[in-house]
C-alpha cells in the first residue's frame, strides 16, 4: 500500500481540476476552429509596439437585443483575442521608457502588459445560455492565453492608475472610436481623474489594427481555404438546383443549407441570387423572381468558417446552357479575370477601383481587367464593353468578407484578396460577374483557392447536370 501523502494529493487534485476546467472551457470559449494561442499573443505584442508607450482599450460586442439575431464579435477584439463571448474588454499596454515630468518629478519606465477582463458569471441566465467563464475560473488565463485575466469591474481602476501615473499617457490611449462602451470607459476615467473627458484623446484602434490585419498568417489562409470549400459545395449545390421555373430564394436556401452543412456558422454576406435583368443588379437581394428559360443566373454566395470568410460568384444559364451572347460575354469575362491574375507582380500590382481607369494607370490589376474588356467584344450598338463593369476589381478578404486594408499599397505576400471581373448589360438582360479568393505565397505567386470550382462555360453547364 503507498503511503498516504497530503500534500501531494492536494497538488494533484489541483492539477486534476484544471486540466477537467480547461476541457470544460475549451468547449465553449473555443467553439470554433482557432488560429494557435501563440498567434493571439504575438497579434498583441505587435499591437503594443505600436502604442508609443500608451495604452489600447477594446470591447467586446454587445449581445443583440433579439433572441433570432445571432451574436458575432467585434473583429478586431476577435482577431487580438480568439475570445467570442459578450461583455469582456482587453487593455493592451505598450512598453515605455522613464521620463521626467514638467515639475521635474520622475516617471519610471512600463513594460508590455495585457489584460482579459471577463464579466461575473450569472448562473440563472447560464441555465439558458450554457456555462460561462469568468476571472475565478480555474485555469482562465491558461485557457484565454492571456497573461492577466480580471473582473471587468476592475477596468476603471485598471485605466485610471495607468494614466493617473502620468497624464502625457491620456494622449495614446487607443480604443474603438465607434463603440458605446468606448464613450462609457473614456467618461468614466475622466471623471475618476477629476478631467475633462476631452483631455484624454483617444486614437482609432481600427487603423492600428488594419495594418496587422492586411497579411494572413499560414493558420489564417487555412481557415479562409476551409470557407473557401464550403462555400465551392454550396455553389455546386446551387448550380444543380437552378432550372427555370425555380426561385431564386430557393436556390439561395439550398446554397445556405450546404455552408452549414460543410461546417459554416453563418454566410459571409446575404446570398445574391439574381436571374434574367435581376443578374444585372450588382446587389440584387429580393431573390424573389422565378427563373426563366433563357435567363443568365448570377449566384454571388459564400460562408464563413471560424470567423474567416470566403467570397465566390458564379454565373450559368438558367436552361442549362448558354446561348452563344451570353456566352460571348462570359467568355470576355472570364478572359478578363484570368488576364488579371497573369499579370499580378508581389509587391508590385495594386488593386485599384474604377476611378483609376485612365491610360496614365499601369500598376493596377483593375486597369488590366478593365482594359481586357474594353477590347474584347461590343454591345448591341457596336460599343466597348468597358462601361459595363461598373465596380471594382476586388477587395481583401479575412474575417471580414471586405476585410481592411490600405488600397494605396501594393499587394505582397500573404494578403488574400477576390479578382471579380463583372459585365452587366440591362438592354440585354445579361449580367455575368466570376469571382475567386486569391492569396499571395510565400514565394510570391498568387494561388486561387477557387481553382477547383469550374471556370470554363463548358464546364460549368457540365457541372449543372452532375
Amino acid at each position: 500500500m503507498k503511503r498516504w501523502d497530503a500534500g501531494r494529493s492536494r497538488t494533484g487534485l489541483s492539477l486534476l481540476r484544471l486540466v477537467l476546467a480547461t476541457l470544460v472551457l475549451s468547449g465553449f470559449a473555443h467553439a470554433l476552429e482557432s488560429v494557435p494561442k501563440a498567434e493571439y499573443k504575438a497579434r498583441r505584442v505587435a499591437l503594443a509596439a505600436k502604442l508609443q508607450g500608451g495604452v489600447a482599450v477594446l470591447f467586446a460586442a454587445e449581445e443583440p437585443v433579439l433572441d433570432f439575431m445571432a451574436y458575432r464579435q467585434d473583429e478586431d477584439f476577435y482577431y487580438l483575442t480568439g475570445w467570442n463571448e459578450p461583455g469582456a474588454a482587453l487593455v493592451v499596454i505598450g512598453a515605455g521608457p522613464e521620463t521626467t515630468t514638467r515639475l521635474g518629478e520622475l516617471v519610471p519606465a512600463h513594460g508590455y502588459s495585457e489584460i482579459l477582463f471577463l464579466p461575473s458569471r450569472n448562473l440563472v441566465v447560464e441555465k439558458y445560455t450554457g456555462v460561462k467563464m469568468d476571472a475565478a475560473t480555474a485555469g482562465v488565463s491558461i485557457a484565454t492565453g492571456v497573461d492577466a485575466v480580471m473582473p471587468v469591474t476592475a477596468l476603471p481602476d485598471v485605466l485610471t492608475k495607468f494614466i493617473g501615473e502620468d497624464r502625457r499617457r491620456g494622449a495614446q490611449m487607443w480604443s474603438q472610436r465607434d463603440m458605446t462602451a468606448t464613450k462609457a470607459a473614456v467618461e468614466f476615467t475622466a471623471a475618476s481623474l477629476g478631467i475633462g473627458a476631452e483631455a484624454l484623446q483617444t486614437k482609432d484602434i481600427r487603423a492600428l489594427a488594419m495594418g496587422l490585419r492586411s497579411v494572413k498568417s499560414a493558420a489564417e489562409i487555412e481557415l479562409i481555404r476551409k470557407a473557401t470549400d464550403a462555400s465551392i459545395a454550396a455553389q455546386l449545390a446551387g448550380m444543380r438546383a437552378i432550372k427555370p421555373g425555380v426561385r431564386e430564394r430557393t436556390v439561395a436556401g439550398i446554397e445556405i443549407a450546404k455552408l452549414m452543412e460543410e461546417g459554416c456558422e453563418r454566410v459571409s454576406y446575404a446570398p445574391i441570387v439574381g436571374s434574367g435583368a435581376n443578374s444585372t443588379t450588382l446587389h440584387y437581394s429580393e431573390n424573389s423572381a422565378a427563373m426563366e428559360k433563357g435567363d443568365v443566373v448570377v449566384i454571388d454566395a459564400a460562408g464563413e468558417y471560424s470567423m474567416y470568410a470566403s467570397d465566390i460568384t458564379r454565373t450559368m444559364p438558367a436552361g442549362g446552357k448558354f446561348t452563344p451572347r451570353q456566352r460571348e460575354i462570359y467568355d470576355v469575362v472570364l478572359g478578363a479575370q484570368r488576364a488579371a491574375a497573369a499579370a499580378f507582380v508581389a509587391g508590385q500590382s495594386k488593386l485599384g477601383n474604377v476611378s483609376q481607369r485612365g491610360p496614365e494607370v499601369k500598376d493596377t490589376l483593375d486597369k488590366v481587367a478593365f482594359d481586357y474588356i474594353n477590347t474584347h467584344g461590343k454591345d448591341l450598338h457596336g460599343e466597348p464593353l468597358g462601361k459595363y463593369f461598373l465596380h471594382g476589381l476586388g477587395h481583401s478578404v479575412g474575417i471580414n468578407v471586405h476585410d481592411p486594408m490600405d488600397y494605396t499599397k501594393p499587394l505582397d505576400k500573404g494578403m488574400v484578396f477576390t479578382i471579380e471581373p463583372g459585365i452587366y448589360i440591362p438592354e440585354e438582360k445579361i449580367g455575368v460577374r466570376i469571382e475567386d479568393v486569391f492569396y499571395v505565397g510565400e514565394d510570391g505567386k498568387l494561388v486561387d483557392l477557387v481553382a477547383k470550382l469550374p471556370h470554363d462555360a463548358a464546364d460549368v453547364e457540365a457541372a449543372m447536370r452532375h
